[in-house]
């Protein structure tokens, strides 16, 4: 499966990076998605986290000694350098590392060879090589922690542009990847303009929700609102 669905229009992904991953998570609740949070990836770079943007995946599997080698990094097609070289601007590189803490998804170089190509971010269930130097980038990279050794000690990357498996979440190419100071939330490719559409609304609507509750209201008919909040809030001038 090398092909992923066009991508959506700038805006879109605009909407999304500015909600919360909280609000995007229940929108998709709302229409029955339950597993969509990446468990295990957190920001290195608070300041850098909030990001929206197509997933192109990378697929590791456990390392074995006559392949995952150092000289593997000197070919070309080898899909972990390939996908560093070639994955579209704009686009976040999702790795399936199995939650495998023994050795690095990535380290420094290869990260600050992604932000120069226009990269969005980088994510993956494993840890991160070099983590305090990423730490410092202006550049959204989420994973499960750090870990000295080379990704060959114990991944091998077997091929890109695959579904995968990342904190428990099915990944597609494509899907969209939101994330901020909480993680990521994957958004399926053909929900991400009605998510953004409707998580705007919602955060809207939050807003009055908090500035009821900061005057000393209960939430009880407000969060959930009744018919009369609702009516309130129809009249609410946003300030």
């Amino acid at each position: 499966m090398n092909d992923a669905p066009a991508p959506p229009a700038a805006e879109v992904l605009a909407g999304l990076a500015g909600i919360s991953t909280a609000t995007v998570s229940t929108q998709l609740f709302k229409r029955g998605y339950r597993n969509v949070f990446v468990r295990g990836a957190a920001p290195l770079n608070a300041a850098a986290a909030q990001f929206a943007a197509p997933a192109y995946t990378l697929r590791y599997i456990p390392a074995r000694e006559d392949v995952a080698v150092p000289d593997v990094w000197s070919n070309r097609e080898y899909p972990q350098r390939k996908a560093i070289e070639t994955m579209p601007e704009g686009w976040v590189l999702v790795v399936d590392a199995r939650g495998d803490m023994g050795s690095g998804a990535a380290g420094d170089i290869l990260l600050q060879r992604l932000r120069v190509r226009g990269a969005a971010g980088f994510v993956t269930d494993g840890a991160m090589r070099d983590a305090p130097v990423i730490a410092d980038m202006a550049f959204p990279v989420f994973c499960a922690g750090a870990a000295a050794p080379a990704s060959a000690v114990s991944h091998f990357a077997a091929d890109a542009q695959v579904p995968i498996g990342c904190g428990g979440v099915a990944i597609f190419p494509g899907d969209i990847l939101v994330g901020d100071g909480d993680g990521i939330v994957v958004v399926p490719r053909a929900l991400a303009e009605e998510v953004a559409r409707d998580g705007v609304e919602q955060e809207r609507f939050e807003r009055f929700v908090q500035s009821q509750v900061g005057q000393g209201r209960s939430t009880f008919g407000l969060y959930p609102p009744d018919e009369a909040a609702l009516a309130e809030y129809a009249q609410w001038d946003g300030e």
